[in-house]
């Protein structure tokens, strides 16, 4: 399937790798290690410099589905729908129109639990959904090859179990599968091969079940000591005059006739850090744009966040003002191409790209968080230069940045490393511990379920 010998480029070098028929296997890698550039030589993008062997099956018999590929994607889907607005609850585009019709009644797609989902408009799926149509619609051009780069990230419990059942039926029947995972957690059991990737060098490993791979894999991942100072409060906390940071009474969203949850109940006390939890499709996102008013529903509901009344004249910068956001769909709209300083700076500014002179105090705390988050020396890189989980890194330290009273984490660690998923959880455990942020956070993976979230709402 794949044979490469002795290849050499300035971002990636790979002595020996041989990937037969019938194989399965997992290619490890931290953010940043140089994951993309593969898949990059995978789809004939990278200009090989040297190389002794490079055979690879035909360019029309792989396919690559990636968080990079996501955005590209959605992004087309974005622009032909309406180049200048969408609304969300405007259905153009649907699922089903991303795979041939004589496929809508396949077993795959009920396989891969999609069955429902066809009707969907696609601006209106989830990452992860979106992530198995990509797949669905991979599979049924006839490839020989499918690449996933961490295909089970912002998926329910169940749904990892459904995908990668269909993933293993699949290596049995005559398409190959290469994983591209950030953590070790995710590797399947079926995953046969494992190779690590780091700074661009590509080392097999060995077998999974091995007992050496083990070994050699906790060496490679032991983590670093963090001692770099925790960044500067912009603000500190001064009296909080209401009882409630969010509080919603029978909240309700609808789309096209189709509740996407009714009669839902929601209350958030300063410090009462929040977990909500649900499968996919139960409405957590949706829940967590009314609150940011990022749902145009939010005013037909009667909810109240850090202090206002949704419809009482606030405007939304007022109301983000005291709001830390980071999300899947934050992600996919910072589409501007600033360095990594600016993005982060953004946050102090709730925008997407900077419109205004910086204050010298934002740029030094935004310049503490790069550094707490090991990407100082990059601060004039462009942002979309960067990996995905490089991306969202910065975006967490641009929701961080200012201090602010609620904290909403959708997903958050989407996209990263083992090593900066627990980076980001001792983030949130420290920011506890300065009794000024009220955490909301939204996750599949139950090592996040951290013991400082005393409210658990379940959708």
């Amino acid at each position: 399937m794949i044979k490469i010998e002795n290849l050499t480029h300035p971002k990636l070098t790979i002595k020996n790798w041989q990937f037969n028929e019938q194989e399965s296997w997992c290619i490890l890698g931290r953010n940043g290690s140089g994951k993309q550039y593969l898949n990059q030589l995978l789809m004939s993008e990278l200009e090989v410099e040297q190389v002794d062997l490079l055979s690879l099956p035909p360019q029309q018999k792989i396919a690559v589905i990636s968080f990079e590929e996501q955005q590209k994607t959605y992004e087309q889907a974005l622009d032909e729908q309406a180049p200048d607005y969408v609304n969300p609850g405007q259905v153009t585009a649907t699922a089903k129109d991303f795979l041939p019709a004589d496929k809508w009644d396949h077993p795959l797609i009920k396989e891969f639990g999609f069955e429902h989902k066809l009707e969907t408009g696609y601006l209106r799926l989830s990452t992860g959904e979106s992530r198995k149509l990509l797949i669905l619609q991979a599979i049924f051009s006839g490839i020989d090859l499918l690449v996933c780069d961490n295909p089970f990230d912002s998926l329910d419990v169940a749904s990892c179990a459904a995908l990668s059942s269909a993933l293993a039926n699949l290596s049995k029947n005559g398409v190959n599968i290469l994983l591209m995972l950030n953590n070790r957690q995710d590797i399947p059991v079926w995953c046969e091969q494992v190779a690590f990737i780091e700074r661009g060098r590509l080392e097999v490993i060995g077998k999974l079940d091995d007992t050496e791979t083990k070994k050699q894999l906790d060496a490679l991942l032991m983590p670093a000591p963090d001692d770099k100072k925790w960044p500067d409060n912009s603000i500190t906390l001064s009296d909080y005059h209401h009882p409630y940071l969010v509080k919603l009474n029978k909240g309700k969203v609808h789309y096209n006739g189709v509740n996407v949850f009714e009669d839902l109940d929601v209350e958030i006390k300063p410090l009462q850090h929040t977990l909500i939890t649900g499968p996919n499709g139960s409405g957590k996102s949706t829940l967590m744009q009314l609150i940011t008013g990022d749902c145009p529903q939010c005013y037909s509901n009667d909810i109240y966040v850090l202090g206002y009344k949704r419809g009482s004249g606030e405007t939304i910068w007022q109301v983000k003002e005291n709001m830390g956001i980071v999300s899947s769909e934050l992600h996919r709209q910072y589409r501007v191409n600033s360095d990594l300083l600016t993005v982060v700076i953004s946050g102090f500014y709730d925008s997407i790209g900077m419109y205004q002179q910086p204050t010298k105090q934002h740029i030094h705390i935004a310049k503490q968080w790069l550094d707490k988050i090991g990407l100082l020396a990059y601060e004039k890189t462009p942002f979309q230069s960067l990996s995905y989980g490089e991306q969202r890194l910065v975006l967490i330290a641009r929701a961080l940045v200012k201090s602010p009273y609620l904290l909403i984490l959708d997903e958050p660690t989407q996209g990263l490393d083992e090593l900066n998923r627990h980076r980001i959880l001792n983030f949130l455990d420290h920011l506890a511990t300065q009794k000024h942020t009220t955490m909301l956070l939204v996750s599949h993976r139950t090592d996040e379920f951290l013991p400082i979230f005393e409210q658990h709402i379940t959708l």
